[in-house]
């Protein structure tokens, strides 16, 4: 038996992509380069014996074990139409992108994938192709070149064909929209990259388990678990991944999108994680309202849902947890973490199983064409 890919991680977070990357492709990950300390002790503590690279800026990449795939969900703080709204340059929180890319370019993986906010859609980007906003010409109010723009642009100039879709997590069964851009890129041409085997496609196809026709059985709960949502009625013949995601014109529906939708409900509870780890029980029912059939589908493809607010009425972060598809301690069972930092790594964090959909559909969209070509 071959080994699995290995996999190196930019931009780690809580690990959601890299739970989703692994589950679709097997493998393992090599490292991780995170930085922020409260999401680097998520780390530690569920993989502990994976190095953690720091700061990316730092990073010499030709120094760096190889890997076969690049999983990063870079900082969106610049490109979410909750933040600023920089976008992609020097300087900004989401021109961390500029080193992903360095590291891309270094490393020269077999696969590359992407995960963010649906802002990169609309917000500008500064790169060689468009340095100013008056180069090309462009009147039409929307930025010439955009942050998904300078993506792929520099995955281009590096030698990599991409793809992209946006993929809500609704779509797969959870109880919010959660509307996120996934990219897959692969190289345009795997023989002049000196990799192995016949083809990055038919590497790829090999490993990844099942495809978006197929995956939908699975037994087990949690990130791990199949995606039976998709076999349900309310989902079949469903389009999914369709690219035509709003742009600025529709920035209001994009900023409830990209936040969780919280249910209207009253109850109370207290984190897992105070009190010696002993959650009080109230037997008061919760008031789920309209909520409910959404918050039962996803209970029946994860877990039961913990109370939504805390001792104190505050949204209670293993809800959050829930909500995020994660089994329960992933992120709420970490020692030394506020409340605060669990909910700001949660919210950062991707559903992994709406990842690990979009990565299936992605392939096999790379796939289909490269049978067509």
């Amino acid at each position: 038996m071959t080994a699995g890919p290995r996999i190196g991680s930019l931009c780690s977070g809580y690990g959601g992509l890299d739970i989703a990357v692994c589950e679709v492709l097997g493998g393992s990950v090599a490292w991780h380069c995170e930085i922020d300390p409260d999401a680097s002790a998520v780390l530690a503590h569920h993989w502990p014996h994976i190095p953690n690279l720091g700061d990316l800026i730092a990073v010499d990449f030709g120094q760096v074990e190889p890997v076969d795939v690049v999983a990063t969900g870079f900082p969106c703080t610049d490109v979410s139409l909750a933040g600023r709204r920089a976008g992609i340059a020097p300087g900004t929180r989401s021109g961390v992108w500029l080193h992903v890319a360095r590291a891309i370019q270094a490393l020269r993986p077999r696969l590359v994938v992407i995960e963010n906010v649906p802002g990169l859609l609309s917000t500008q980007a500064h790169s060689d192709m468009e340095p100013c906003p008056w180069c090309l010409g462009d009147r039409g109010g929307q930025p010439a070149l955009r942050a998904l723009g300078a993506v792929l642009g520099d995955l281009a100039r590096f030698g990599y064909d991409a793809t992209w879709a946006c993929v809500r997590a609704s779509e797969i069964g959870a109880p919010h929209i959660r509307r996120r851009v996934f990219v897959l890129a692969v190289p345009a041409d795997p023989p002049g990259t000196g990799l192995p085997g016949a083809g990055v496609l038919r590497w790829a196809a090999e490993r990844r388990h099942g495809s978006v026709a197929a995956h939908a059985g699975g037994s087990g709960r949690g990130p791990g678990a199949g995606l039976r949502a998709l076999a349900s009625p309310e989902f079949r013949g469903r389009r999914l991944g369709d690219e035509r995601c709003p742009d600025a014109a529709h920035a209001e529906s994009e900023r409830r999108a990209e936040g969780e939708s919280e249910p209207a409900v009253r109850g109370r509870d207290v984190d897992p994680g105070q009190h010696g780890g002993a959650a009080r029980v109230d037997l008061a029912p919760v008031e789920w309202g309209s909520f409910r059939p959404a918050i039962e589908r996803w209970e029946r493809l994860t877990r039961p849902a913990p109370r939504p607010t805390d001792d104190h009425g505050r949204l209670n972060p293993p809800f959050v947890e829930w909500l995020m598809g994660l089994n329960g301690g992933h992120v709420t069972g970490v020692p030394g973490l506020s409340r605060s930092a669990r909910l700001r790594i949660l919210g950062n964090g991707v559903v992994p199983q709406q990842a690990a959909y979009a990565l299936r559909l992605l392939l096999d969209r790379l796939a289909g064409a490269d049978l067509a070509a």
